[in-house]
């Protein structure tokens, strides 16, 4: 048999949080706490009518309000004007159980039948809501993946422009340095032909001289 519902509440930053689950392991869950906010005294489990009537509408779903207000738990916060409508939908199930125990035979019975699959089917819902957030979260971290990707590649294309550049640079350097020796070797030979060719026209000069 499913396990049966209850209503936990917490704050976090602006808003108080609210959501049907069947264990505070399920409604951390639901919350995103990385931290079990029960033991630190930061979560507890309702039985306020309305709160749990709001949750118990949408099992799994987080619902919220202005932290410290006294309003309606919603989905959107800002937006409490869908409250009505799900307020209508959870009447109609009240009325029908009013009406059930004059027809049936065993009206303990069928009221133990009707929870079962009340719970049931809150636990299914439940169930679809954790899916749902489970593929958010996937497509989230797909997201990311992705975007991660395209920085590892923009930085690879940069990392293997400056390496071009680079290696065109000491390459430069290289044909510099060899056109230098070059010239250096020439400034010798130079140097030292002149250097002959000096001497000898000073020879002459002085044999001139005398």
């Amino acid at each position: 048999m499913p396990r049966a519902l209850k209503t936990y509440v917490t704050s976090v930053g602006f808003f108080d949080l609210a959501v049907a689950a069947p264990s505070m392991k399920a409604a951390l869950e639901a919350w995103g706490g990385a931290h079990n906010l029960f033991t630190q005294g930061f979560a507890k489990e309702t039985h306020d009518p309305a709160i749990v009537k709001a949750t118990m509408a949408k099992p799994g779903t987080v619902l919220k309000r202005a932290v410290g207000s006294n309003g309606p738990f919603t989905e959107d916060a800002a937006l409490p004007k869908s409250l009505p409508a799900e307020s209508r939908k959870e009447k109609r199930p009240a009325r029908a159980a009013a009406k059930t125990p004059a027809k049936a035979p065993s009206p303990a019975a069928n009221d133990n039948a009707k929870e079962a699959a009340a719970r049931k089917k809150a636990q299914m819902e439940f169930e679809k809501a954790q899916k749902r957030r489970a593929a958010e979260r996937t497509r989230e971290a797909a997201a990311q993946e992705r975007a991660q990707a395209r920085r590892d590649a923009a930085v690879a294309k940069a990392q293997g422009a400056l390496e071009a550049a680079q290696a065109q640079h000491d390459k430069a350097l290289a044909d510099i340095e060899t056109a230098r020796a070059v010239l250096d070797r020439r400034v010798e030979t130079e140097d030292a032909r002149w250097d002959k060719q000096k001497a000898a026209l000073r020879e002459a000069v002085q044999r001139a001289r005398e």
